[in-house]
């Protein structure tokens, strides 16, 4: 399943808000700064969609705000 999602990064909480079937809006503590942000992203969609980290891969956009996610 690919998930289509936009961060907002430096937040209070980390949360997930889904806008509609496949887009999602992922807010995390985390700074962009040597992927701390992309690893709490991981984190979060796991505990969201109940599955493990290793199950989530980020397939497209590693450095930028707009991301596709694939979950399996």
């Amino acid at each position: 399943m690919k998930i289509f999602v936009k961060i907002k990064t430096g937040v209070k909480k980390n949360e997930v808000e889904k806008l509609d079937e496949n887009h999602f809006k992922i807010s995390v503590k985390e700074s962009p700064i040597e992927g701390r942000a992309n690893s709490a992203i991981i984190k979060t969609v796991a505990e969201y969609f109940h599955v493990a980290q290793s199950n989530i891969e980020i397939i497209s956009g590693l450095k930028s705000k707009q991301k596709i996610i694939e979950i399996s």
